[in-house]
């Protein structure tokens, strides 16, 4: 016999016998009617588990990822509060059914059969993806298995705070309200787990509120690997900043005395706290896992015995006076009824087009309040000083620091946060001031982490802010590029556009920077962005057009939900002059506040008939000056700076192209790099006098040679006269 099965006929054997293991409840826990919801929200999470498996035999289902063995979590779903926001491990479906049962919410069965079988009409995600999650419920989707929801879990607590001071117009977690995020004993080991949980005691001792219960589901074993006995107590029962509660997660009775205890206390203290509850893993991984391959049918027996649906039928019978007969009508019901509303599942409409899967990546507009921004008296008040330079030309670092002045004054639940952009005013002095004039709650010093850094951000937007998290430097996104694409731009596709995370996430980025720290600190790849379906990518080379583009890219997350990537490229923060020392060409007038670019808008730079060159960022500044070099060679050229990398704004810039031939100057590298896409587009587009200039496919150096992989003003002119044949 498989064993399903086995699990089957032991609880059936055993509980006719009443041979039924012993929890530690006490049995006031919970009164008898309480008692029976949850046993019955535990029977209809295994019924689901069972019926799944049926329907992947029969065609109708999909892989999916069991709660069998954790049904401990239905003690959760009642001991929280409806409105308490939780990001769930996805062996969690008794949490999200009884936390429906205790919201009166009807339909629970339904609605995760038709998540089984991919249905358009999963309330969830539209048939995207077998996942937990309910807006009523306020449980975000996610399809995390390696703990990259407690980021933003992190972030999320803390929006809670930062509400109570500066409430968004958007928020929708509650004053009093508490976090918990789930997972498994595996997944704490991964080092996006142990950054969240770091973080969440390097904030809670410095005094800051965060409201966040951890809850660690221990089956002690990860897929095949094992997790060493002991290990989980040992290594988080002691950590600084964080409150440490155990129980078995076997016993109902018990699961919910602890977590009960847990949440009051982070609810009373606004500090995090974990719950370590023990569990079991029944049936092995998932799908097809057979986990007698790997563990001896001795130790599969023995967990086997530890059925939580055995504990639970004791502690019915014991405490709520409920007949091992009425236990077994429980059961056998509740798979009848499974069984039967799961035949419908056949005639339900699946997702057929590309145009139906993609319907989510963009999510709905948000409707929002009409913002008038400050008086004339309050913004002179907050810009100081600098308010007198408006007048003249400035470079690039201080007019966007000047547009996130004018930002933050319009709208108050913009914040900003990363490592050094307080006190400091960042590494290049982009966000001096700002930390001064409008607090350490609204431009955030974060501990030396890009993951919480991001996570912090999709938290907060959770609950309305509008975040602006800086990456220090391009490389530094590498360590964290899963908060993007696993868990922001996810979020509205697998929620069909019910829940969204809208941010800006600056980047000082891109190459150029004279003798100063190689590959981390010049890096000129971008292919990590490019290929995350949904997320706009912006990246200016004029410090006007940043003003411009910066204040677009805001509106594009507060009024659009959208999550914008704003690349600043460094070695353009200062720069004064255009084609000789002291011209001071390359610096401009800050815009007028109510000005921008808006997405989809090219720039053009003269209006040669020669040829096009397509650029963006310091490939612009050197093509501007490969144009001034051409034209005393009497070759006319037009610069194209594209602005916008993604979505590439394809009609502006064959607009401007025309019937030029066209040079593409791509800072970033051969391969995978920009020009990769825009010669395709170009080809398809029918133009034929065609050619590329491109960075190395290699690191980038440092010391006098830190150009050299780059390309140059000389280089662009040769590949303009080598394309036109008049070299």
């Amino acid at each position: 016999m498989d064993r399903v099965s086995i699990v089957h006929e032991n609880f059936l054997r055993r509980v006719r016998a009443q041979d039924l293991p012993i929890g530690p409840s006490k049995g006031d826990e919970l009164a008898s009617e309480e008692a029976l919801s949850l046993f019955k929200s535990q029977v209809l999470s295994r019924a689901l588990d069972l019926q799944s498996r049926v329907m992947q035999k029969a065609g109708q289902g999909f892989y999916t990822i069991g709660s069998s063995g954790h049904e401990g979590m239905a003690a959760l779903g009642h001991a929280l509060r409806v409105d308490d926001i939780a990001f769930l491990h996805y062996r969690d479906a008794a949490f999200q059914i009884a936390r429906a049962e205790k919201a009166g919410q009807a339909g629970m069965m339904r609605d995760m059969l038709l998540s089984f079988a991919c249905s358009a009409e999963d309330p969830t995600s539209g048939g995207r993806h077998k996942v937990l999650g309910s807006r009523p419920l306020m449980i975000p989707p996610q399809t995390s298995t390696i703990a990259s929801h407690l980021p933003k879990a992190v972030g999320a607590a803390h929006a809670i705070g930062l509400a109570r001071r500066n409430p968004p117009e958007h928020a929708v977690l509650q004053r009093d309200g508490i976090v918990m995020c789930s997972f498994g004993d595996a997944s704490l080991n991964h080092s996006t787990a142990q950054g969240a949980i770091n973080a969440a005691g390097w904030t809670a001792v410095q005094g800051v509120p965060l409201p966040l219960l951890f809850v660690c589901e221990d089956n002690g074993i990860g897929i095949s690997t094992k997790t060493p006995t002991g290990w989980v107590k040992a290594s988080m029962s002691a950590r600084p900043g964080l409150k440490y509660f155990e129980a078995d997660g076997l016993d109902f009775y018990a699961a919910f005395a602890a977590a009960e205890k847990a949440a009051h206390w982070v609810r009373t203290h606004r500090k995090p706290a974990f719950l370590h509850l023990r569990t079991v893993r029944l049936y092995g991984h998932a799908g097809p896992d057979v986990v007698t391959s790997y563990l001896p049918r001795a130790e599969v027996e023995v967990d086997e015995a530890h059925d939580p649906l055995l504990y639970g039928a004791h502690a019915l019978i014991t405490h709520a006076g409920v007949s091992p007969d009425d236990v077994l009508d429980i059961y056998s019901n509740t798979l009848s009824d499974v069984a039967e509303a799961a035949k419908e599942m056949a005639k339900t409409k699946r997702l057929e087009t590309a145009a139906d899967v993609m319907a989510s990546l963009v999510p709905p507009k948000r409707s929002n309040a009409p913002t008038n921004g400050p008086d004339a008296a309050r913004r002179l008040e907050i810009f100081g000083s600098d308010a007198a330079q408006m007048d003249q030309p400035q470079p690039m670092s201080r007019l966007i620091n000047w547009a996130l002045h004018d930002v933050m004054l319009t709208y108050p639940e913009t914040l900003l946060m990363g490592e050094d952009v307080g006190r400091k005013g960042g590494n290049y002095g982009v966000t001096q001031k700002l930390h001064a004039r409008f607090g350490p709650a609204r431009v955030i010093d974060t501990l030396l982490d890009e993951q919480s850094i991001l996570g912090l951000a999709i938290g907060l937007a959770h609950n309305g802010f509008i975040p602006m998290p800086e990456i220090q430097f391009l490389a530094y996104l590498h360590n964290a590029e899963d908060q993007l694409r696993g868990e922001a731009a996810t979020l509205p596709f697998f929620s069909n556009g019910q829940w969204t995370n809208p941010m800006v996430i600056r980047i000082s980025a891109l190459g150029y920077q004279k003798g100063f720290g190689g590959h981390f600190h010049n890096d000129n790849s971008i292919a990590v962005l490019r290929d995350i379906p949904g997320v706009i990518i912006a990246c200016p080379s004029t410090g006007a057009d940043a003003a411009l583009m910066l204040r677009e890219a805001h509106r594009l997350a507060r009024e659009e939900q959208r999550v914008v990537v704003f690349l600043e490229p460094i070695a353009l923060y200062p720069m004064r002059d255009l084609i000789e020392a002291g011209d001071g060409a390359w610096m401009d007038m800050y815009p007028k506040p109510d000005r921008r670019i808006e997405m989809g808008q090219v720039g053009v730079h003269g209006d040669g008939a020669d040829l096009a060159i397509v650029t963006y960022a310091n490939g612009h500044y050197l093509s501007r000056q490969a144009q001034h070099d051409l034209a005393q060679q009497g070759i006319n050229v037009r610069v194209i700076d594209l602005r916008w990398i993604a979505p590439l704004p394809e009609a502006a810039m064959f607009d401007a192209i025309g019937a030029r031939p066209v040079l593409i100057v791509d800072e970033c590298r051969r391969t995978g790099g920009q020009a990769e896409g825009l010669m395709a587009l170009c080809a398809e587009a029918g133009i034929t006098k065609l050619a590329r200039l491109t960075a190395e496919d290699s690191f980038i150096a440092t010391g006098t040679a830190y150009g050299a992989t780059l390309p140059s003003r000389e280089g662009i002119v040769a590949a303009a006269q080598a394309l036109l044949g008049r070299d």
